[in-house]
């Protein structure tokens, strides 16, 4: 199915200068440190072959998915000296996998580590990865216990090449968090017993909490695509996504008129109602029914009744008709409706509204304010 110009429902339009512009902003904060770029989830839901280009071009050469299918999507789009690591490590019995296609495991239990092992055993060669530590998250990585078994018995990393030990950070967004300096001491603890090697530690968040977290590699995700790193606090990264809607119909409508499934909005007076074509179904969320909002010729305009799968309605009583024409488009995210206000609104954070994103979008890429490409996920 493809999605294209004037056909689809909805454009999202993706900023890779300000991609560009966020990845220069954060490699100046890290200074000597190395940034990476966390690129899973479809690259936040905004297009990992679009954007890892553009952060290859800007210098980057580590890059991190969650899975191994993810991986090997990205690996024929990237030249060989940008690596390519898998923070879920291997599945099962793939192990073999990442030498096939260029990608490298970060290894975060004992058992992970032992299948590694193994096959850099059998292939009698050095077999890089990285070594997560639990630092306090309780999520992945390796337990102080089995730090333990592993300084007892050193053996158990044969034949891996550790590029870095890394940890992952719990609760940066709030700089203030005592979690914060805890998993730093935690981490630097463990790393002083384990075998030397790079260090990365600091995720999007991380990097604003200081020179001390940063090490030798970090991790940025959510920052390089414009979602707020420190809660409370103006947004120093530029906006990436903007989501635009057409309009399918307006309607006039009396007083005391219901709107939407379950009719959980009724006009007080005689209003008028604009439907646009996103829903649910494209990861405008449903928690958006009677509370989020959108912009039309520079005015907010609230967005009213429940969210259906395929369509929103809004309340444009005051927009002029001229800006209500079938086909017209509608701002729901923007530089003023940004990300983040979205997700306030939707009582959860940009990272789910970006990832959220579906695949009915018509997708336009700009570079220095040239439209360069459009892309459709079907």
């Amino acid at each position: 199915m493809q999605y294209v110009a004037g056909r689809a429902g909805a454009i999202l339009r993706i900023d890779l200068q300000a991609v560009r512009d966020n990845y220069r902003l954060l490699s100046k904060m890290l200074g000597t440190a190395k940034c990476g770029a966390a690129v899973k989830a479809d690259a936040y839901g905004l297009g990992v072959v679009e954007i890892s280009r553009v952060l290859f071009e800007e210098g980057c050469r580590h890059f991190f998915v969650a899975h191994l299918e993810e991986a090997i999507v990205l690996r024929p789009h990237l030249s060989l000296d940008a690596a390519i690591y898998v923070m879920h490590g291997s599945p099962v019995g793939y192990e073999a996998e990442f030498l096939e296609h260029r990608c490298i495991p970060v290894l975060n239990s004992a058992q992970q580590i032992s299948a590694w092992r193994e096959l850099a055993a059998s292939r009698q060669q050095q077999l890089p990865a990285i070594v997560q530590l639990d630092t306090g998250m309780s999520r992945m990585g390796l337990s102080t216990q089995e730090v333990n078994d592993w300084v007892a018995n050193p053996e158990l990393s044969s034949g891996i090449d550790i590029q870095f030990l890394m940890s992952h950070l719990s609760c940066a967004e709030d700089q203030s968090h005592p979690m914060n300096r805890s998993q730093l001491h935690t981490f630097q603890a463990l790393r002083s017993r384990l075998p030397t090697c790079g260090a990365s530690f600091a995720n999007s968040s991380g990097i604003f909490l200081g020179t001390d977290f940063h090490f030798d590699l970090a991790r940025p995700g959510a920052a390089l695509y414009g979602v707020a790193p420190v809660a409370g606090q103006p947004n120093p990264l530029k906006a990436v996504a903007h989501l635009q809607g057409r309009i399918i119909q307006t309607r006039d409508i009396p007083a005391d008129t219901g709107v939407g499934y379950g009719l959980t909005w009724r006009s007080q007076k005689p209003s008028r109602i604009a439907t646009v074509a996103v829903g649910y179904a494209d990861g405008w969320m449903r928690s958006l029914s009677n509370r989020g909002v959108a912009e039309i010729a520079g005015k907010t305009v609230p967005m009213v009744g429940n969210v259906s799968m395929d369509t929103i309605t809004l309340d444009v009583s005051q927009i002029d008709a001229a800006h209500l024409q079938p086909g017209a488009l509608v701002d729901l995210i923007s530089a003023t409706n940004t990300v983040d206000q979205v997700a306030a609104k939707a009582n959860t954070i940009g990272y789910e509204i970006l990832t959220s994103l579906g695949l009915r979008y018509q997708r336009e890429y700009s570079d220095s304010s040239t439209t360069i490409s459009h892309q459709t996920n079907a």
